[in-house]
């Protein structure tokens, strides 16, 4: 949804910078500062967060629109065999609407048996890429489609990481990259002492996960 409801001027959280500097190789262009949460009030230079709906300003209106691509120059000036790819990049939504709704299905059935918490589909699965006006029709359809396949797979990591804590809660013997967010509950590899003893404590440790949804919703 679209509104002016203060002039940019009046905007006072800091939320992205772009450093003029070249980045090292490990540094992202873009500095993220501050990221919010799906519930709050937010404002931020670029935009602003209500009732969860985003909200601009006519000048950040004006200025999306200043810097949106035609859609034949953007089609125009796209590689040849980049087009080629597009059947392979598209096929991949027959998987992922596929895992998506086995997986709800699944979370829906086991879960409560389980004494699980589920994950809230809607916290993964995210469209509002397509309110920015400076994307154009093709752009919009790329962004909503890469915020459908990678909340998928984030949605499905969340679900299998809190079976993995229920059925399997031992931390690897090498190292993970990028462990899921349940990896710091489980019990060290090879201490069996621990694992006789604590297992059934830490399989239905989810209470961080209450906490947060009980804030959530107040």
């Amino acid at each position: 949804m679209i509104y002016d409801f203060h002039r940019a001027s009046e905007f006072t959280c800091d939320e992205v910078s772009v450093s003029s500097q070249k980045p090292s190789p490990n540094q992202p262009l873009v500095q993220i500062t501050s990221e919010p949460d799906r519930n709050d009030e937010y404002r931020s230079p670029l935009y602003e967060l209500r009732n969860r709906k985003v909200w601009f300003s006519k000048e950040a209106l004006e200025e999306q629109n200043r810097n949106q691509s035609p859609l034949w120059n953007y089609v125009r000036n796209s590689r040849f065999f980049v087009g080629l790819t597009a059947p392979f990049i598209y096929g991949c939504i027959i998987p992922f609407v596929l895992i998506d709704l086995f997986i709800t299905v699944y979370q829906w059935v086991a879960f409560p048996i389980y004494g699980i918490p589920k994950a809230r589909r809607g916290d993964y699965i995210v469209f509002d890429r397509g309110k920015l006006c400076y994307l154009n029709l093709l752009e919009r359809i790329n962004c909503a489609y890469c915020s459908y396949g990678n909340g998928v797979i984030a949605f499905v990591t969340e679900v299998a990481a809190r079976t993995e804590q229920h059925w399997c809660p031992i931390r690897h013997a090498h190292r993970i990259y990028h462990p899921h967010d349940r990896y710091s509950h489980f019990l060290p590899y090879g201490d069996a002492k621990a694992y006789r003893q604590k297992v059934e404590e830490v399989r239905s440790d989810f209470k961080d996960i209450d906490a947060a949804e009980e804030a959530a919703a107040d």
